[in-house]
């Protein structure tokens, strides 16, 4: 299986011609160094843009250096923005990442400051920027952990429904957990209506126990407790789920070829077959150069 570390050094961004290609490699590859360096260097700017957001969100730090925070912010958005219209101006399907889940993120990530500038009041939407932090997943291919994180959310996806079933059935529990405690113990005891009964149901079965509502009477007690046994059930069921269906997919898996590590220009993602044209995830038209196939081939 080709790695970024196996990828010739002799296959630079500029042998596919012409600055678009090059720019496209660069953003959207990581078998390049330059590819690899853009990546990293995006991280870097990313958590700092982060960090800054969490510093200014302190109420003496704010009050002594917000002017000097605030032309940070301003610096890291006009990165963002140049970075995102690079992407927009690269690509060959502009449509397909303007709605895909990264070209939103994007998106988000520059609009709260533009809307600052002219409603200062709603300065505190920079946080959005946090989603920005996502992005550190897609770092993670050059660490070679990227297929793992495809193959946890794969998983999650297939087990999506036997979940939402199981919440739907804890939930249920709950109702009736909370009815049977606000009938028992009454408004004389704190369950004084049948949502204040549900929150106590709910921090009773996760186990968390705040214990700013409790039962008064042996009855309410005894019905806690059994509540609390059932609570250890709940956590026990989705954890078997998931851990199956990894299992399953863990044993079947089997890469006996090479693939080409190309990030997807609408979804992201790689681990693509040498002949592929077509993102094997979302669907999108991937326009790989024909350069990296065959070096990929070779080391292969």
């Amino acid at each position: 299986m080709t790695t970024n570390a196996d990828a010739p050094k002799s296959v630079t961004p500029h042998s596919a011609g012409g600055l678009r290609k090059q720019l496209e490699i660069i953003i959207f590859g990581t078998d390049t160094p330059a590819g690899r360096n853009f990546d990293i260097a995006l991280l870097v700017v990313i958590l700092a843009s982060v960090l800054t957001v969490m510093i200014d969100s302190v109420p003496h730090i704010h009050s002594r250096h917000s002017e000097i925070l605030w032309q940070l912010e301003v610096g890291f958005t006009a990165l963002f923005t140049l970075e995102y219209f690079v992407r927009l101006w690269c690509t060959e399907h502009r449509r397909a990442y303007l709605f895909s889940f990264w070209g939103i993120v994007d998106l988000l990530a520059i609009l709260p400051t533009y809307i600052a500038l002219f409603v200062p009041a709603a300065a505190p939407l920079v946080v959005v920027r946090l989603l920005r932090v996502v992005r550190v997943f897609r770092v993670l291919k050059l660490m070679a952990l990227f297929a793992e994180l495809n193959e946890i959310l794969g998983v999650l996806k297939n087990t999506a429904r036997s979940i939402l079933v199981f919440l739907i059935m804890v939930m249920i529990v709950v109702v009736v957990f909370a009815c049977i405690m606000y009938v028992v113990e009454g408004p004389e005891n704190g369950f004084d209506s049948i949502p204040m009964s549900i929150y106590w149901a709910v921090v009773t079965i996760t186990t968390v126990g705040y214990g700013d509502l409790v039962p008064q009477t042996a009855t309410g007690r005894f019905i806690a407790g059994f509540g609390m046994l059932v609570g250890y059930s709940i956590i026990a069921v989705p954890t078997a789920i998931i851990t199956r269906e990894l299992w399953e997919r863990i044993n079947a898996r089997q890469d006996p070829f090479p693939t080409l590590n190309w990030n997807c220009p609408v979804c992201a993602k790689s681990g693509h077959s040498l002949e592929a044209t077509f993102c094997q995830h979302c669907g999108s038209e991937l326009d790989i150069p024909d350069e990296l196939r065959e070096a990929s081939q070779h080391v292969g």
